[in-house]
């Protein structure tokens, strides 16, 4: 039991530390690029958007890829090896003096980091599910990491930050696969699952999970811009919406599921309805707000159980509108 709960949190750090590691690489690369290629204000947003479309969008279908997939940490390797071609790539970018080659290969670099990403975080949420029995506090931790990697990489990004961010996430990959048990986690096989619904309440609960998360990315990025653009406020919204999500498992697993999500819910109203009020409000709702992305997980990957990548890719995919739903 010892030897098992040991391996449990070992697969918990070094997934939630590859999750840190993998956004954090990723925005890293495009800031660099962005300043360092000649390359118009056009192609630089172009670019940024091509890479939230394939790393968040493309995640249903990863994530299908992932539950499909027989040998479960191939998708692992390929995005490690997609975040190399992707930094290789970026270092010969900054490089060049064309500005129509500058063009083409940021936007090669923001598909490779897209892909990339896009296959580790469908991976990592699929293993963490598995290898826990889909244990909700897991489940926060390990979405959490992510909001705090964003930030460090916006705010420090440098090309040796970025080749220990490479090597370190290069090193994590191989330890985890060489030395990970060959029966835990296994991919389940498309003819073993049995969704515990009808097809019509499976639609039903993921199409409500779906648009909550939805909600959710555009409230979250509400308060987020409510909070102040600066270094030490990105750095303070980045740790803010990681132990949100890390607390909100924790909640669910101590108060019970809908009593936690009642207080969730209703903290983040009273911050919305009086956010102006004090400047902390803001960020106090963006805490409330995230604390329910592990409960939204968990009952995903209830609903379709077995398909634990497509839950996440799903849920992932659903950020994107609501993010941008805040800027309009």
């Amino acid at each position: 039991m010892g030897l098992h709960r040991s391996y449990i949190l070992r697969a918990i750090g070094i997934c939630s530390l590859l999750h840190f590691l993998v956004d954090a690489l990723c925005v890293c690369c495009l800031y660099l690029l962005a300043e360092a290629s000649s390359v118009q204000s056009a192609c630089v947003v172009g670019a940024f958007m091509t890479y939230n479309v394939l790393a968040f969008l493309t995640q249903p279908l990863t994530g299908w890829h992932v539950d499909c997939a027989r040998h479960k940490h191939w998708t692992l390797l390929v995005s490690t090896l997609l975040l190399l071609m992707a930094v290789l790539l970026a270092l010969f970018t900054a490089h060049l003096a064309s500005w129509r080659s500058s063009e083409v290969c940021f936007f090669a670099v923001a598909s490779l980091l897209g892909l990339g990403n896009s296959l580790f975080h469908v991976w990592g949420g699929k293993q963490t599910a598995l290898v826990t029995g889909n244990d909700i506090r897991a489940l926060g931790t390990f979405v959490s990491t992510g909001a705090f990697g964003l930030a460090v990489g916006i705010l420090f990004h440098s090309w040796p930050l970025l080749f220990v961010f490479l090597l370190a996430i290069c090193a994590l990959a191989l330890a985890y696969v060489s030395s990970d048990r060959p029966a835990s986690g296994d991919a389940v096989a498309p003819s073993a699952v049995r969704l515990p619904f009808s097809l019509f309440l499976t639609f039903l609960f993921m199409g409500g999970l779906v648009t909550f998360v939805l909600f959710r990315s555009y409230l979250g990025q509400s308060f987020s811009v409510g909070s102040g653009n600066g270094g030490a406020i990105v750095l303070l919204v980045g740790a803010v919406s990681m132990l949100g999500k890390m607390a909100g498992g924790w909640m669910s697993k101590w108060w019970g599921l809908v009593p936690a999500l009642v207080v969730m819910l209703m903290g983040t109203s009273l911050c919305l309805l009086f956010r102006t009020a004090h400047p902390v409000l803001p960020l106090v709702g963006l805490f409330m707000i995230n604390c329910t992305m592990p409960v939204t997980l968990y009952l995903a990957n209830e609903v379709l159980r077995g398909r634990e990548g497509l839950a996440f890719g799903l849920l992932a995919a659903a950020l994107m509108p609501g993010y941008l739903l805040a800027f309009v």
